[in-house]
Formats: structure tokens, sequence, C-alpha cells
């Protein structure tokens, strides 16, 4: 964890991550996706991409930051309590998706980088490590789209440890999930953090896997469910099943804290959310159902590989 993090290559890396992505996506659009630039009083800034009312995406933002700071924010200082006090430096790109057809699935992704900068004079190291994943949330269940999805991101950490898809997909299952709800997200993926054991090369090179297998993981399933057929049914559902994912971001994502507690920028922060959404008292779906499947097949967490 003493080695050098050349923060320099994470950063070229993670732009070109983001103008891949762009493009990708840009496949299914008739517009393109905003640009904007953007600078912190405190320290750093960033490039948001963002696409409202697309052929495909409703809402989507894929979003790099590289931010600085004098003081660990709280969520940050909370979670590594050792390092409360220090400067610190976080760069990552983060995206969510939000389409606009109910049969294609929201998806949230993001690789990060984070050092906490030692005091000058102290003789102390630097403390860097890395963090990220994926997980897919459909609005209807596919247990084609689910073991793809899966599957892809198993072969992104399959070179660097038959011990680490089980791991991370066992982290996301527990982190991506609304514990006031008793309820999954999603279906899930990968989801790591404060990963540095392997060193600086390999654990960036295991970052660059995951964040390269993205588009690998989710335009398959675009292809194959844009076209499906829906009705106002389906988009009730969808709005009704977008308020998880607000309650999820809102309340117990440390992302979105620390972004928050940190100065981030608030409209880029919040950028992951849907842009409808609903609540409705007491609702359950219908027995039987293609919605009530959701939730009794699809969201309990399994082994989908």
């Amino acid at each position: 964890m003493t080695d050098h993090v050349d923060t320099a290559a994470v950063k070229r890396y993670l732009l070109g991550l983001q103008a891949s992505i762009v493009e990708g996506l840009g496949r299914f659009e008739t517009q393109p996706f905003l640009a904007d630039e953007w600078q912190r009083a405190e320290g750093g800034g960033g490039l948001t991409r963002l696409i409202e009312e697309g052929s495909l995406l409703e809402r989507g933002g894929v979003l790099f930051s590289h931010v600085s700071g004098a003081k660990l924010p709280p969520s940050a200082s909370a979670h590594r309590p050792e390092l409360a006090g220090r400067g610190f430096e976080a760069m990552g790109v983060s995206l969510v998706l939000h389409p606009r057809s109910p049969m294609v699935p929201t998806v949230h992704m993001n690789v990060r980088c984070f050092v906490a900068r030692a005091p000058e004079g102290s003789g102390e190291q630097d403390v860097w490590w890395f963090g990220g994943g994926m997980d897919l949330t459909p609005y209807y269940g596919v247990e084609e789209d689910a073991r793809h999805f899966h599957a892809v991101c198993r072969d992104a950490l399959a070179p660097f440890g038959a011990d680490l898809h089980p791991r991370f997909k066992r982290w996301c299952d527990e982190y991506f999930f609304l514990k006031h709800r008793g309820e999954a997200r999603g279906v899930g993926g990968i989801f790591f953090d404060d990963f540095h054991e392997l060193g600086f090369e390999q654990s960036f090179a295991m970052l660059r896997s995951v964040g390269d297998a993205f588009l690998k993981a989710y335009l398959p399933i675009v292809e194959r469910r844009k076209d499906d057929a829906y009705g106002e049914t389906e988009r009730a559902w969808q709005g009704y099943r977008r308020g998880r994912y607000v309650e999820f971001n809102l309340v117990w994502d440390r992302g979105t804290l620390f972004g928050l507690q940190s100065g981030g920028r608030t409209e880029s922060i919040l950028a992951s959310m849907p842009p409808i959404a609903n609540w409705r008292y007491q609702y359950a779906p219908e027995a039987g159902s293609r919605e009530a499947e959701l939730l009794e097949r699809f969201l309990p967490p399994r082994d989908w590989v």
C-alpha cells in the first residue's frame, strides 16, 4: 500500500473511459450528450456528460470528477477513522442510465481512485485505494440478461484472482440493499472498495478491466430489449421501482454522501436520480404477474453464473 500511485495515469484512463462509454451509448441516440465542464473552488473539477429525453435514455449521466481537499469529509473519515484530518484527492467515472423503456434495465457503474495524503513532515505514507463496480436494476426480470451481466463481471475479474468475483458479488448484494425495506435494489453485479492488495500496477489493471467491461455487460441487453412493447402499466411500475432507486441513493449510498459533504457539485452528484419516480402506499403487485416475479424471483440474491 506504500507504493507510488500514478494519479496522472489514472486520470488519463478515466477520461478515455468516459469518452468511450459516451460513444458506445451514442449508437442508440439521435441527439448528442451535453458536455458540461466545471471547476470546484476547493480544488479540482470535472466533466459531466448528460443526456435527457433521448431516444434510449430518458436520463443518463456519465460523469468524470477529480477533486481534492484539505480535510477528509465525515463520510470518509467515519469509514477510515485513522485517516481523519488528512488531505485527500479523489477521481472517478460514475454513471447511471435511466432508459425510457421499462423493458430496458437501469444500470450503474463507477470506477474511482482515492488518495489520503500524509501530513507534511510526518514521515507517514500516502494511503491509496481503488473502488468501483457495476450493478443492474431491471424492472422486469429476464434470466438471460441477468446471467449475461454477471458473467461479464466474472470474466473481467478472473485474471486477477479466482476469489475476487465471489467476494465482490457478495459485497454488491450486501451494499445495494435497502435495509429499511429489507429488499435488494436490483439483481446486483460487483462492488469493491479500499482495494490495494495487488499493489498499484495490478490493482489499477483490475480497475481498468472492470471499467472496460461495462459496455460488454450492458449494450447486448439494450439491443435485446429496446424494441420490446410496453404500455401505461409497465411505465407505472417503472416509476414505482425508480422510487426505490431514489431511496437508496439518498439514504444509503456512501458516494452521494461523500460528494455532498466534500462540497461537490450538487447538479452532478444528483444526476443519478431518475427523471420521474413515484411512491404508492403499501402497494403490492398482483400475484402471478411479471411485476411480482421481479420481487420474488429476481431481487433475492442468487448465484447467476
